[in-house]
């Protein structure tokens, strides 16, 4: 019996959720053998010469080969700002409006610029952003992005799926905080009655 490509994917990104605890689990074997792989796949980002490093993580879990480039980039991305599963869909819009909270026009500027990004520079613009996330321990949901940069930077770049990905992560980035305006119109409602 075969695996869909979904399931890989999602084998894929729980493995590398797994190096994470691993790292930090206070097993010292395990945390050594987690933070060796952690670094084969960071050094995997600095040129093709260095991505071998990474084969054999990678490739255990059978990417096709049209998503193997995507595969290798994203697991360098996580060794760079590695970090525990979180539930929910977060796109990479979510993250960089939690950016834009911290940094102001700066992170809104460098989101602008990724979204303009034609794929055979996207993985250097990814690179810039997941540090800036990682020095603000913001977390990226890595299944999501996965899933996105398969079609970012697959054959249908120019695609309507492509865009549409852009839209949502730039609906996400923009969208106001919810919680934050209920909040503040709860305070109205509550406040207004003893002002009268």
């Amino acid at each position: 019996m075969t695996t869909s490509v979904a399931e890989r994917r999602d084998t894929f990104v729980k493995a590398l959720y797994s190096l994470h605890a691993g790292a930090s689990s206070g097993i010292p074997k395990r945390q050594s053998e987690c933070r060796q792989a952690l670094a084969r796949l960071r050094r995997s980002l600095t040129g093709s010469r260095q991505q071998t490093a990474a084969y054999e993580i990678v490739f255990r879990h059978d990417p096709p080969e049209s998503e193997q480039e995507v595969w290798l980039l994203v697991a360098g991305l996580f060794a760079t700002h590695p970090q525990p599963a979180r539930r929910g869909h977060r796109s990479l819009g979510s993250s960089m409006r939690a950016l834009r909270e911290k940094r102001g026009d700066a992170a809104a500027r460098r989101f602008e610029q990724l979204l303009g990004r034609e794929r055979d520079v996207l993985p250097h613009h990814l690179r810039q952003i997941v540090r800036l996330l990682a020095s603000d321990d913001i977390p990226v949901n890595y299944s999501s992005l996965l899933d996105d940069l398969v079609v970012l930077m697959g054959e249908g770049y120019r695609d309507n799926s492509a865009h549409r990905i852009r839209l949502r992560w730039a609906r996400d980035f923009h969208s106001p905080d919810y919680t934050a305006t209920t909040a503040s119109t709860d305070d109205t409602t509550t406040s207004s009655p003893a002002s009268a």
